[in-house]
């Protein structure tokens, strides 16, 4: 897809160094939105370029986004110090994001003031707090890539590993929007009912099959009321932007669990998002076409489907780093590399099925596409499919085989200590583009 969105040019300079330091997550064409914590510990909506933290509100009250009446409504807006009141309207953001850039762009500082406004309002991203970008007030995960999918029914059902209604509806379950929480805050090893293999009886204990799940989530900008529906063809106002997301799952109390009513308390404990939203607008060009049905599977029934049907091209990746590792220096270990081009499911139909029956969806609502796995070893995005060899003769599960850390430790689950750091981009080599979404990572204290 080609952009007309100028402010996608890379043509583009700025009087920030490192806006334009090659390989930044951050170029000054992305200015993505998130939430910071002040010298007052106050949070302040925020953008980031380079290695720095843009304050909005600063920029806003020192009259740097001008003063006529879209700068009275964003300033409404920008005040609450998290992102949902920009996230009902679809127009502001993108008008708020079109004047910081225009501020960041490289022209003479024109005074003091205005040098001291650059000084003041940029702090380093190194140093910045960043927070929960928004209030997620519900929360839905689903199961949108069918290699995860059939790679994970194999492991029960190798005669049958897609049930039946797979290919005709995107399945998902709500998960407990009380524990998803910003990268960097650490996760508390769950516990729960397992049952071991060859026992009677359960027991209760620290689950010893943690796993993360490598994801995107949309977050919902303009809703819908209770009993209506949102269109397929007018999902993009619904959509605000995407995070990275890890959904930390216990897999021991998962087995046990989840008949016949699905995940529980092997999912609740903990949901790890991205602190920055990489809004809808600056992810246009790197829409694709959707996936291509295999011959003889069902089209979806004509509530999901679009005449513009599209799916994104987002590079997504999931790095293990032990306490050892940590020691001897070395760098994080890619266990896994994939891409969001290979759901089944698009985030489209994922949005439209969720408000199809007349649930409302609410600014701010997190919908994660499930774990992002692709037909190669390589792109399995979580440990119970990376560390998985198949099943024998008999129909039994072979055993996993660890994943070998650079410090002659092996994983087949994580351990306590460990951190798991996810992160993604988009990259349009012809257009000059790379937009990335940060780090969701987070590491595993004991039960």
């Amino acid at each position: 897809m080609i952009t007309n969105d100028a402010t996608l040019s890379p043509n583009l300079r700025s009087w920030l160094p490192s806006a334009h330091q090659a390989g930044t997550d951050f170029p000054l064409q992305h200015l993505p939105l998130g939430t910071a914590l002040d010298e007052e510990e106050n949070p302040v909506l925020c953008t980031a370029v380079g290695d720095r933290v843009v304050n909005l509100d600063m920029l806003m009250h020192a009259g740097a986004l001008g003063d006529d009446d879209f700068a009275e409504a964003a300033h409404a807006a920008l005040h609450h110090g998290n992102a949902n009141a920009l996230m009902t309207d679809a127009r502001l953001w993108p008008l708020v994001r079109q004047r910081v850039q225009a501020w960041l762009l490289d022209a003479a500082p024109g005074g003091q003031q205005a040098r001291r406004l650059r000084e003041k309002a940029l702090t380093p991203l190194s140093e910045t707090e960043l927070v929960e970008p928004c209030h997620v007030g519900n929360y839905t995960d689903f199961y949108s890539s069918i290699d995860h999918a059939r790679t994970v029914g194999s492991m029960f059902r190798p005669d049958n590993p897609l049930l039946p209604n797979y290919k005709h509806v995107p399945i998902g379950y709500h998960g407990r929007a009380s524990s998803v929480v910003v990268s960097g805050v650490p996760i508390k090893r769950p516990r729960g009912q397992t049952m071991p293999e060859g026992a009677a009886q359960p027991i209760f204990g620290p689950t010893k099959r943690l796993d993360y799940e490598l994801e995107l989530g949309v977050l919902i900008g303009e809703g819908n009321a209770l009993g209506q529906t949102i269109p397929i063809d007018q999902i993009d106002r619904s959509i605000f932007g995407l995070v990275l997301v890890n959904d930390w799952s216990a897999r021991d109390m998962q087995a046990w669990e989840y008949q016949p009513l699905g995940p529980f308390l092997a999912k609740n404990f903990a949901t790890t998002i991205s602190p920055w939203i990489v809004t809808r607008p600056q992810l246009e060009p790197f829409r694709v076409a959707g996936p291509q049905r295999s011959e003889g599977d069902p089209q979806p029934l004509e509530y999901l489907r679009t005449s513009a049907d599209w799916g994104l091209d987002v590079h997504v990746r999931a790095s293990l780093s032990s306490v050892k590792m940590r020691a001897a220096g070395a760098a994080p270990l890619v266990i896994c590399t994939g891409n969001a081009r290979t759901l089944y499911w698009t985030i489209a139909q994922m949005v439209a099925h969720h408000a199809s029956n007349g649930c409302p969806l609410e600014a701010g609502d997190l919908l994660a596409t499930g774990t992002i796995s692709g037909p190669t070893p390589e792109a399995r995005g979580c440990l119970l499919e990376k560390t998985w060899q198949g099943n024998g003769p008999d129909g039994k599960p072979l055993p996993r085989k660890p994943i070998e850390l650079p410090t002659g430790e092996q994983r087949t689950f994580i351990e306590d200590g460990d951190e798991i750091i996810l992160t993604a981009w988009c990259e349009r080599q012809d257009l000059g583009l790379r937009l990335g979404f940060g780090e969701c990572r987070a590491v595993i204290e004991p039960a």
